[in-house]
């Protein structure tokens, strides 16, 4: 299998951390990817032009991270990250959503701050940060009910936390979220979340 790679997106991150859960990392390659670049050709591969995007190894091509953790989930024979059925299932989905959902906020507001400076929306950066904080409240008052078997609602939790401190790093979002803090410090020390944290 390929994966279009990029090792600051979290999205990415995410299916990595998925594919080190399972057993599969040794069978995808990394095929770096800049999709900002004029001669990227990711659009072959994803026509929204974004990533990540994996080829399977009998050519298919998946996007995005949702549909990708997926079907690395139906490849192992271990635990499921994804529960087959119920409410385990659907709570397992809303987290990833919530993740997914705040890591969009916060991409939003990212990518208007790099806008030139007479151009940005000061009401559109709010709304991003809006966004982000009601999202981080919420999965505080949740944080307690993390503490069950892994699954892609805790690893999208933690893709997007690191992101926030790696992207945002003087934002203290830990200063009103005592129970989150103390989940993620023992989230981000699994070796699938500590060999893949983002860098430049």
């Amino acid at each position: 299998m390929k994966l279009r790679y990029s090792p600051t997106s979290p999205y990415v991150r995410k299916v990595v951390v998925t594919a080190i859960e399972t057993g599969l990392e040794s069978r995808i390659e990394r095929i770096p990817t800049n999709v900002w670049d004029a001669g990227t050709d990711i659009a072959e591969d994803n026509p929204l032009g974004k990533i990540p995007a994996l080829i399977t190894d009998g050519r298919e091509i998946l996007y995005d991270s949702p549909v990708i953790c997926e079907y690395l989930d139906s490849l192992h024979d271990g635990a499921n990250l994804f529960p087959s059925a119920g409410g385990a299932r659907w709570t397992a989905l809303r987290r990833q959503a919530l993740a997914d959902g705040i890591l969009d906020a916060g991409v939003g507001r990212l990518l208007e701050s790099r806008r030139p400076e007479g151009e940005r929306s000061a009401k559109w950066t709010e709304r991003c940060r809006g966004a982000v904080s009601r999202g981080l409240d919420f999965l505080e008052e949740e944080a307690n009910d993390l503490l069950d078997r892994i699954t892609i609602g805790h690893i999208a939790i933690g893709c997007m936390l690191g992101w926030l401190d790696f992207r945002f790093p003087d934002d203290d979002w830990r200063a009103d979220r005592p129970a989150l803090r103390d989940w993620n410090e023992d989230f981000s020390a699994r070796l699938s979340m500590t060999s893949t944290a983002p860098e430049e």
